[in-house]
Parts: structure tokens; C-alpha cells; sequence
């Protein structure tokens, strides 16, 4: 299903969301793939939140190779709440959908296999769609890691100087909001607006809450929601996903322009200013530029040298982390900005119809969560 951009014109309408009834139950709906470490927790996190009302869990397994389909199954055997539906394209949108489909209540909570959710959460989300009447609520992802490095890329997605600008990342009041993190949606909204769009394989919530948005629902920001985040376990896995997922923002500006916000433009800049450093060096270096002209392409290198400066000062000043982590942030912050930059300047380029992420896989051109 792919929406055409030029069909979503500024509308002016406001919609309240449905009212849902109390005690009218709760989907909770989870994409798989390749989680046999982290599934246990995730499940265990969202059967444990209390509701008015009766819930169920919808896990979308996508083809696994290190034992999750089985945990799954063994899971699903002993809990009559937990329903299992077959996600062999193992896109997250497609799974996403699969599991909507399969599920049977009016309000639909999309739960990460990496994640967990806080004591409280569900009620809380209820409640805000409740009062704001919005179609979509979600709260903060707070990143956690174990390792050293897990621990670095946890602090960059804590940090606006890492992931800043989404008030996921940090935001501290109650606010309407361009996107939600994960998201407690009502399912006659998603019905209206055509589920989620199964042609893009990242950023699809962002595409969806546009939409959402469109259609003249809002979209809430609750700073008291919660959700404990595993980022990913070394530094090629970060690369990669980080680099899929800004090539297919390059495509979602392809689609959309204008109704991207501006904050995702900066990483491509960085990207532009980090290789015109690098040319004025070569150039430098070589003598092939010299006297004046030398002089003013050398103020290039001082954006690069800030950055330099902002990045070891956010690792120095890092609370409580050892050697390694303030070591491993050096490493995680221009990673994360450098390989989504590049990213995005290629799906500009040439789109991301053929971009998967395969951070959670070692080998396999194969999409996933």
C-alpha cells in the first residue's frame, strides 16, 4: 500500500478520536525477529500491565535463526493471552499489520521485542487518550545497556546531543506531537487511515502518524509514559541500523518534503562539512592550495573541530562511566550521526526500496525490527 504525497493537502479539520468504552480490552501487538535474549522480558513487561479490561499479545515472527520462534511457541503454549500470527516478508510494517489484523480490541499498544514497557504504562496511556481524545500517545524511550558499548549507545539515545530533537528523547512537558514512540493508537483511526504503509521498512511510524495527523487526529507526547530501550550490542550492528534508517528517511523526503522537520537535515550536513574538511586537507597537505585561498577553506575544519569538542566533552562528562564507555561514546555519537548522514544523502539520491536493516542478523539481507 503506498500513499501518494501529493494527495495529503493541509487540512484544517479537527477530530476528536472515538471514545472507547471502559473495560473494553486491549491488543498489545509486538514485530520478532532474532530476540531470544530480550523476548522473555518484553513479554513478561507487557502481560503484567493492568487494564481495565481484558488484553491479548499478537507476536508477528518474522523467519528467526537463533532460537526465538521456538521460545515464542513454548511461550504462547503456556499463556492463552498470547497469540502467534507467521511473518515470513519479515518487514516490521507488514508484521505490524498482520498483527493488528489478528488482534480483537478497540485500542492497540505496538510493543519493540527490544524493549519493556514501565509499570503503569498501558493505564497511563489510556488515560491521556482519554482526556485528549487523540488518536496516538506515546512517552519517552529510555535507553538501558549492559556491556560497556550497549551502555555508550544508551547514553547517545538518552542525549539530545545524541538523537536530539524528537521529544522522545527527552521532552519533559505534555504536548501535541509530529510522532509518537511506538504508540498506544485507537484501532478505528488506523482502520480510517489504511494501517501502516508496507512500503517502508523504517520510519513507518513517523509516515503513519502523518496521516494520523492528516486526517485531522492528534497525536499526544506524555512525558509520564515510559519505555526501557536495549540499543544495539556492538558497534557494526549500530552502523548498520543507523545507516538504513537514514537512508530511508532520504526516502521518506523524497515522498514527503517539506513535512519532514528540518532537525533531519542536520546529520547530512554533518556528513557535507566532515568531507570538505577532508578535501581541504588532501588539498593542503598536497600544496595544491595555498596562501589565501589555503587560510579561508581552512575555516571548514572549524565546525569539525566544535563537534570534535561538544562529542569529548558529553563523554568526559558522563556520570558514573568507566573508561570504556567514555571510550565507546567517542565512537557511538559520530557513528550514529555519520552513518545516518550518509544514509539519508543516498536515499535522496537513489531511494531505499532496496535498503534493509540488518543489524539484528549476521549475514542475511533479510528486514527486521
Amino acid at each position: 500500500m503506498r500513499n501518494d504525497p501529493g494527495s495529503m493537502r493541509p487540512r484544517t479539520i479537527r477530530r476528536d478520536a472515538p471514545a472507547v468504552p471502559a473495560g473494553s480490552g486491549v491488543s498489545f501487538i509486538m514485530p520478532v525477529l532474532n530476540e531470544r535474549d530480550y523476548l522473555p522480558r518484553a513479554v513478561e513487561s507487557t502481560l503484567a500491565q493492568e487494564v481495565d479490561g481484558p488484553i491479548e499479545l499478537i507476536l508477528a515472527l518474522a523467519p528467526s535463526t537463533d532460537g526465538t520462534t521456538e521460545l515464542a511457541h513454548r511461550m504462547a503454549g503456556a499463556d492463552p493471552r498470547i497469540t502467534l500470527v507467521d511473518n515470513p516478508a519479515a518487514d516490521i510494517p507488514v508484521g505490524l499489520n498482520l498483527a493488528i489484523r489478528a488482534s480483537r480490541y478497540p485500542t492497540i499498544v505496538r510493543v519493540d521485542a527490544h524493549s519493556e514497557l514501565s509499570p503503569g504504562y498501558t493505564m497511563q496511556a489510556l488515560d491521556t487518550l482519554d482526556r485528549t481524545r487523540a488518536a496516538n500517545v506515546g512517552g519517552i524511550m529510555h535507553a538501558e545497556g549492559h556491556s560497556p558499548f550497549q551502555r555508550a549507545a544508551a547514553a547517545a539515545y538518552n542525549s539530545r546531543i545524541g538523537l536530539g530533537g524528537g521529544a522522545y528523547h527527552g521532552g519533559r512537558q505534555e504536548a501535541e506531537a509530529e510522532s509518537a514512540y511506538l504508540g498506544v493508537m485507537r484501532r478505528t483511526v488506523l482502520e480510517e487511515v489504511g494501517l501502516f504503509d508496507e512500503t517502508i521498512r523504517r520510519g513507518e511510524d513517523w509516515e503513519l502518524n502523518l496521516r494520523i495527523r492528516r486526517a485531522g487526529y492528534r497525536v499526544m507526547f506524555d512525558p509520564e509514559l515510559a519505555v526501557t530501550y536495549r540499543p544495539r550490542e556492538n558497534w557494526p550492528r549500530l552502523a548498520r541500523q543507523f545507516l538504513a534508517t537514514g537512508r530511508w528517511r532520504g526516502e521518506l523526503v523524497r515522498r514527503y518534503g517539506s513535512r519532514n522537520s528540518l532537525r533531519f537535515f542536520a546529520p547530512p550536513a554533518l556528513v557535507g562539512t566532515f568531507a570538505a574538511a577532508l578535501v581541504v586537507a588532501v588539498l593542503r597537505g598536497t600544496r595544491a592550495l595555498t596562501g589565501a585561498a589555503a587560510a579561508i577553506a581552512g575555516l571548514v575544519f572549524v565546525p569539525v573541530a566544535a563537534y570534535a569538542t561538544v562529542v569529548a566533552a558529553f563523554a568526559a562528562a558522563r556520570r558514573g562511566a568507566g573508561c570504556g564507555e567514555r571510550a565507546w561514546i567517542l565512537a557511538v555519537v559520530p557513528t550514529m550521526h555519520l552513518a545516518w548522514g550518509a544514509g539519508f544523502l543516498a536515499g535522496l539520491a537513489r531511494g531505499a526500496s532496496d535498503t534493509v536493516d540488518t543489524s539484528r542478523l549476521d549475514g542475511r539481507n533479510t528486514p527486521l525490527p
